[in-house]
C-alpha cells in the first residue's frame, strides 16, 4: 500500500493526458455526430510540430523556459491546421452522407497522416528524442514527480478552465451549445453552423496539441504511430465520461488513467497473475473497462448530453 499514492498520481497524470485528447472527440461528436478517428493523428502531428520548432526554428542551446511556449505555439498551429483542413476537405463534403461514409473517411485520413509523417519527416521511421525540461525529480512525501509531470498537472486544469469559460460565457460558446442541441434551429436563429463546426475542430486540436507536448515531455520521445493507441484510449475516455459531454471527457480520462495504472501496478503482485499486470496488458485493461461501461452504463458516467439526431 506504500506505493498507492504514487500510482494514484501516475493515474491522474495519464488520465489528464487522455482527457485532453478526449475533449476533441467529444466536442466534434456533440456538434456533428461524427467520431473523428483521425483525432489521434492530429495529436501526433502536434508533437511533430513542437519538435520542428525546437529543431529547425530555435537556435541551438535555447533555454526550455523560452522554447516551451514557442513549441506549444508550433504544436497548436500544426494540429489546428490539420484539423481544420480535414473538416473542410474531408468531412464537410460528406456532411449529408450516411454516417458510415465520414467514419471510413476518418479511418483513411488517420492512416494517411501516419504514412505522410513516416515518409516525409526526417528520422520519423524510428522514435525521435523529444527535448526535456531540466530539473527534478521532485519529491512530495512518497510521491515522485518529474518536470514533465509538473507541466501536465498545470496545463490540464488550466485548459479545462479556459474551455469551461469559453463554452459557458462567450457568444461563440453559446452558439456551440445551440448547434449541439439542434443545428437546424440554431441556423434559423442566425448561428453560422459551419463556423461553429470549424471552431469545434480547432478547439479539439488545441487540446490535442497541449496533450502531445505533455506526452513528449513525459516519455521523452515521439513517433509517427503514437496517436493510434492513445487516440483509441482517448475515445474510450470520451465514451466512459459520456460522449458529447466535455466535462465527462476529462473525468472519463482520469478514471481510465487511474484504473489502468492501478491494474498494471497491483495485479502484477498477485501470484500467478504477473503477466496480466505487465505494461503490455495496460491497453487490454483499458478496453475491458470500456466494454463494462458499454454493457452496464452505455450513456457514460455523466450521461450523453446531446440528443440523437439520426
Amino acid at each position: 500500500m506504500n506505493e498507492l499514492p504514487q500510482q494514484l498520481v501516475n493515474g491522474l497524470l495519464l488520465g489528464s493526458m487522455y482527457g485532453l485528447v478526449a475533449i476533441g472527440y467529444t466536442m466534434v461528436y456533440g456538434i456533428v455526430q461524427l467520431i473523428n478517428f483521425a483525432h489521434g493523428e492530429i495529436f501526433m502531428t502536434g508533437a511533430f510540430g513542437a519538435l520542428t520548432v525546437h529543431l529547425y526554428i530555435l537556435p541551438d542551446g535555447t533555454s526550455m523556459l523560452i522554447a516551451l511556449p514557442l513549441m506549444l505555439i508550433g504544436a497548436v498551429f500544426v494540429s489546428v491546421t490539420v484539423a481544420v483542413g480535414a473538416e473542410r476537405f474531408a468531412y464537410r463534403p460528406l456532411r449529408g452522407a450516411p454516417r458510415l461514409a465520414p467514419l471510413i473517411t476518418a479511418i483513411g485520413l488517420s492512416l494517411a497522416l501516419q504514412q505522410a509523417v513516416w515518409a516525409w519527416y526526417p528520422g520519423a521511421k524510428s522514435k525521435i528524442t523529444f527535448p526535456q525540461i531540466d530539473g527534478g525529480p521532485f519529491h512530495l512525501g512518497s510521491v515522485t514527480l518529474q518536470t514533465g509531470d509538473i507541466f501536465l498537472l498545470v496545463a490540464a486544469p488550466i485548459s479545462m478552465a479556459i474551455l469551461a469559460f469559453f463554452v459557458m460565457r462567450t457568444r461563440t460558446g453559446r452558439g456551440m451549445q445551440a448547434t449541439a442541441q439542434d443545428p437546424d434551429t440554431a441556423k434559423l436563429m442566425g448561428v453560422n453552423t459551419d463556423r461553429i463546426i470549424v471552431i469545434a475542430f480547432a478547439l479539439g486540436a488545441v487540446f490535442a496539441a497541449v496533450g502531445a507536448v505533455a506526452n513528449g515531455l513525459k516519455y521523452g520521445d515521439i513517433d509517427f504511430r503514437m496517436g493510434f493507441i492513445l487516440g483509441l484510449k482517448a475515445f474510450t475516455a470520451a465514451v466512459l465520461g459520456g460522449i458529447g459531454n466535455i466535462y465527462g471527457a476529462m473525468i472519463g480520462g482520469v478514471v481510465l488513467g487511474v484504473a489502468e495504472t492501478l491494474a498494471t501496478a497491483f495485479i502484477a503482485d498477485v501470484p500467478g497473475l504477473e503477466k496480466l499486470g505487465s505494461q503490455s496488458w495496460a491497453d487490454v485493461w483499458a478496453f475491458i473497462l470500456l466494454i463494462l461501461v458499454l454493457l452496464f452504463r452505455p450513456q457514460g458516467l455523466l450521461g450523453e448530453r446531446v440528443a440523437d439526431r439520426a
